[in-house]
C-alpha cells in the first residue's frame, strides 16, 4: 500500500468495573484522577453506565465502564503498565499508596527495571514500571502475589 492510513494515538483506555462509584473514588485516591462529568455515559433512562477520568500523566483518558463479568475476568491480570522515571519515584508512589491505605507490592526487580504493583477494587493489577533500567546482575523478583506464576 503506497499511502497507508495512519493512527493518531490512543483515544482512551477502557476498564470494566463492578462498581462505578467505588472505582471512581479509588482512581481519584490512587492516581489523582479527575472525573469529567460532562462525559458521563448514560442510558436512555438516565442510569449511569460509564465515566471518563483524566489521569495526570497518562496521556489519554480512562473510561470506567460498568460490566461485572468482564471486571471479574480481569481480576489478577495487568492490562496496563504505567511509566515512572526512576526507582526513587516508586518509593514516593509507595508512600502515597500507604497514605491512601492502598495495599501494594514492595519495589520489585523487573527484567530490565523496577516496578511497584497495586490492585484496583476489582483485583486488576496496576503496575508502575521505571524508565530507569538496571543491569543483568539484578535478578528479577519472583513474587507470585504481585507478578503471577513464573
Amino acid at each position: 500500500m503506497s499511502d497507508p492510513p495512519s493512527l493518531a494515538g490512543i483515544h482512551h483506555l477502557k476498564f470494566p468495573v463492578s462498581d462505578l462509584e467505588r472505582s471512581v473514588a479509588f482512581y481519584e485516591r490512587a492516581l489523582f484522577a479527575r472525573r469529567i462529568a460532562a462525559s458521563d455515559h448514560r442510558r436512555e433512562d438516565g442510569t449511569l453506565f460509564a465515566v471518563i477520568l483524566d489521569v495526570p500523566g497518562l496521556g489519554t483518558f480512562l473510561e470506567l465502564r460498568l460490566n461485572n463479568e468482564a471486571a471479574a475476568a480481569q481480576a489478577g491480570f495487568d492490562p496496563v503498565t504505567l511509566a515512572v522515571k526512576g526507582r526513587a519515584d516508586l518509593e514516593r508512589w509507595a508512600a502515597h499508596l500507604d497514605r491512601g491505605g492502598i495495599a501494594h507490592s514492595p519495589v520489585l526487580n523487573g527484567l530490565k527495571a523496577w516496578l511497584l504493583v497495586f490492585d484496583d477494587p476489582d483485583g486488576r493489577h496496576l503496575r508502575l514500571y521505571t524508565l530507569e533500567e538496571h543491569g543483568p546482575e539484578i535478578a528479577p523478583s519472583l513474587n507470585p502475589r504481585w507478578l503471577g506464576p513464573a
